[in-house]
C-alpha cells in the first residue's frame, strides 16, 4: 500500500491549520483550526473489506513533571510514549481518500461526539480524553481527530504517524467507547496491508 497527503510532506512539518494549537507570543499557545489533514491511499490488497486510520504521536513525555512549566524544558533523554490523536474505523473498501477538514474543522471543548460518524464509519476516543480529565471547561470524551499540541517547552520536535490499515473484516469487532490501543489489539491477525506517513510539529519557538 501507499499513503500520501497534500496537507504535508512525509517527514515534513505539519501546518498549524491541522493542529490543535499554534504558538502565541503572550500565552505560549492558542487554539488553532484543528482540521484533519487530507489522506489518500492506493495499491490496496485484494480482499480488503474495510480500512482503519490511526494517528499517534510517538514522542509524548512519559512523565508530566516538567510539561508546560515556566523556566523548565523537558529533556530529550526522557522516555517517550504514544498519544493517540485519531482513531477511525469501518471505512468502506471503496473509499481511498479523506478530504482535509472532513472529520474535524475546529476545536470542540469537551470533545466531538461519537462513535458514529459519516458514511457508516465510527471513531474512537483520542487521548485528549485523559489529558483534559478534571478540567472543568474541557473534560469529556474526545472522539475523532484532534491535532498536535505538544508541550511548548519540549526540547524535541514531535513526530505524528498516520497509518492506514487494510483489513479482512467489514466492521471492527468493538462496540461503544474504544481507543487506539483497543483497535490495535482487535486488528491483530486481520491486517492485509498497511501504509504510513509521518509529519513533525513543535510549539517550542526555539525549535520552530
Amino acid at each position: 500500500m501507499k499513503l500520501t497527503s497534500t496537507s504535508f510532506a512525509d517527514g515534513g512539518r505539519i501546518p498549524g491549520e491541522y493542529a490543535f494549537a499554534v504558538t502565541d507570543p503572550v500565552h505560549h499557545v492558542k487554539l488553532s483550526s484543528n482540521r484533519n489533514p487530507q489522506l489518500a491511499w492506493s495499491e490496496v490488497p485484494a480482499g480488503t473489506k474495510s480500512f482503519a486510520v490511526i494517528c499517534h504521536d510517538v514522542d509524548v513525555p512519559s512523565r508530566p513533571d516538567d510539561v508546560n512549566q515556566e523556566g523548565r524544558e523537558i529533556p530529550a533523554t526522557l522516555p517517550r510514549v504514544d498519544f493517540f490523536h485519531w482513531v477511525l474505523v469501518d471505512v468502506p473498501p471503496t473509499t481511498t481518500s479523506i478530504d482535509a477538514g472532513a472529520y474535524s474543522h475546529a476545536v470542540t471543548p469537551r470533545g466531538k461526539s461519537g462513535p458514529a460518524a459519516q458514511h457508516g464509519t465510527r471513531q474512537g476516543i483520542n487521548d485528549y480524553t485523559n489529558w483534559f480529565a478534571g478540567d472543568h471547561d474541557m473534560e469529556g470524551d474526545y472522539y475523532g481527530y484532534d491535532g498536535p499540541c505538544p508541550p511548548w517547552n519540549d526540547s524535541i520536535v514531535h513526530r505524528y504517524v498516520f497509518t492506514v490499515y487494510a483489513l479482512d473484516f467489514e466492521r471492527m469487532p468493538l462496540e461503544g467507547r474504544f481507543g487506539g490501543a483497543d483497535v490495535r489489539r482487535a486488528i491483530e491477525g486481520h491486517v492485509l496491508g498497511a501504509a504510513q506517513i509521518a509529519g513533525t510539529y513543535t510549539l517550542n519557538p526555539r525549535l520552530a
